[in-house]
């Protein structure tokens, strides 16, 4: 037996193992390949809220890793920055941090974890930083040699949502390669864009890399919820350990228009985002005697139908000609889709579902109602309230009142039963291109395709950018994916069934922050 094999993976001590699942952590490995050493993991536990950890199976906070001859990567690793992308990437998706809103979820230290032994391996100093039991998040910095020279950001999200594991054709948590492409939770949101720029980050340490401004790694807990305990948290509490004036964040990076001269998407901003409560009250009775009664969830039901229903009319952004002129269509098919009084019959029409719907939402207030919360149902028991929770995705220009004003709209004669809460309410946000971030990308993105342009675009989702935004920064989701990527289908695996990403993907999106980095900062 190898050595590697004798001590499970010594290569690779970012690698978990946990029982019932090939997983290993650095921890459990075993005390001959780790020493006590103090490691440079920032010791700011009293300053930045670090809750004290439970005592079964508790284990040591920082550790350091022999990666001498015996224990260093293999030679397909160290030639092959894609490999140790995908061993990561793999790694991040089994340790199923998954964020279901709640604040005990999350538990992003397990990622936090992995990639603190992955990173300080290379000799990076990194802060820890835990506002909520197990919601961690890390910051690790290449200090630049300018003080007066700006900086850059590479921040990706270690949180991941549910998922139901019934519709899925491979273990949504097996981190399986199969045929090219790693299946997973996270896979393309956004643990993808997370380990390539871990790779890309300690290559550039490893390689004495001294950029002009600060390189910063952030990544970040609790993006799927609203960022409560990630990214805001840290902007309200700590926005000198992150502050920067570039970021790259998710998502951008695919191919669109004719191959010979490709459109290649930055997402420079995103639609706001406008959760709502909406709260439906009645009298609880028997259910054997429904005759007359004022059933909670009857009311939800048809506020949640006429939500369904509701069809605000398009509005086009400035964003909007460069998209369109971005996609492979006919004279005449563009010129419908440039024009609202016709773009919802082509959307109706066009053959590819998630094509239709990202472009629907690029153009619409969009409302979708995907929770409802009726406290301690029974089936005999007639509900007396019941909540629905509206991801409400708005268009720029549109604030508190516009919301109210699609609601009321919408609900007609029913508005007045309704109770709203706020849960979210960020506005869309938008960066400049006039800066040298956008021609670094530029420059990066037309070395492995020389014919490309960028196309600048907005996001539908919410993403941690719009928190730098509110900073200051200039924030872009970017990325580099293969051209054979479709983009229609690669939109239905956000949040959807059999997500997952190809590995040629993870290399130009590797070589991609690499690029950027050196021509940025260099």
């Amino acid at each position: 037996m190898s050595l590697q094999g004798l001590v499970r993976r010594r290569d690779r001590p970012w690698l978990r193992f946990w029982p019932g699942r090939r997983r290993e952590v650095p921890w459990r490995i075993g005390a001959a390949i780790r020493t006590s050493q103090t490691s440079r993991t920032s010791t700011r536990a009293a300053t930045v809220g670090v809750a004290p950890r439970p005592s079964k199976g508790k284990r040591p906070q920082r550790v350091r890793w022999r990666l001498g001859p015996a224990t260093c990567l293999d030679s397909r690793m160290t030639s092959d920055l894609s490999g140790q992308t995908v061993d990561l990437l793999q790694t991040l998706i089994r340790n199923q941090c998954v964020n279901d809103g709640t604040p005990t979820s999350g538990q992003e230290v397990r990622n936090a974890d992995t990639l603190v032994a992955y990173l300080d391996s290379a000799g990076l100093a990194i802060e820890r930083f835990e506002p909520t039991p197990g919601r961690v998040s890390i910051v690790s910095r290449i200090e630049g040699s300018d003080p007066a020279a700006p900086s850059l950001c590479l921040m990706g999200h270690t949180d991941v949502v549910p998922v139901n594991a019934d519709g899925w054709d491979h273990d949504p948590f097996g981190g399986e390669l199969i045929e090219g492409e790693v299946w997973g939770r996270g896979a393309v949101d956004m643990l993808n864009i997370t380990s390539s720029m871990a790779v890309a980050f300690r290559r550039l340490a490893e390689s004495g890399f001294r950029p002009s401004g600060d390189l910063i790694y952030f990544a970040v807990a609790d993006e799927e919820a609203g960022s409560a305990h990630g990214a805001q948290w840290m902007a309200d509490h700590h926005p000198e350990a992150i502050r920067a004036d570039y970021v790259l964040t998710e998502n951008g990076g695919l191919h669109s228009g004719p191959p010979n001269s490709p459109a290649v998407g930055v997402n420079i901003g995103e639609k706001g985002v406008a959760w709502r409560r909406l709260r439906l009250t009645g009298r609880p009775g028997h259910g054997s005697m429904p005759f007359r009664a004022d059933n909670a969830l009857i009311k939800a039901a048809a506020v949640a139908q006429r939500l369904a229903e509701y069809r605000p009319p398009p509005r086009f952004s400035e964003l909007w000609t460069e998209r369109v002129e971005a996609l492979p269509l006919d004279d005449e098919t563009r010129a419908a889709m440039l024009d609202e009084n016709r773009i919802d019959e082509i959307l109706g029409e066009m053959p590819n579902r998630g094509s239709a719907a990202y472009l629907h939402a690029c153009t619409h207030t969009t409302f979708s109602v995907n929770v409802l919360d009726g406290g301690q149902m029974k089936t005999n028991v007639i509900p007396d309230t019941v909540e629905l929770q509206v991801d409400v995705r708005t268009l720029p220009g549109e604030g508190t009142d516009e919301v109210q004003a699609h609601l009321d709209e919408a609900l007609g004669d029913l508005a007045d039963t309704v109770e709203v809460e706020i849960l979210m309410n960020d506005q869309a946000s938008i960066s400049r291109t006039d800066n040298p971030l956008w021609e670094s990308l530029h420059r990066a993105v037309t070395k492995p395709f020389p014919d490309a342009r960028l196309s600048p675009q907005m996001t539908v989702g919410f993403t941690d950018a719009r928190v730098y935004r509110a900073m200051g920064s200039i924030a872009y989701g970017a990325g580099l994916f293969s051209p054979e990527l479709d983009a229609g289908d690669f939109s239905t695996r956000f949040h959807g069934h059999n997500e997952r990403i190809d590995v040629e993907s993870l290399r130009l999106t590797t070589d991609l922050w690499l690029d950027v980095a050196r021509d940025l900062l260099g």
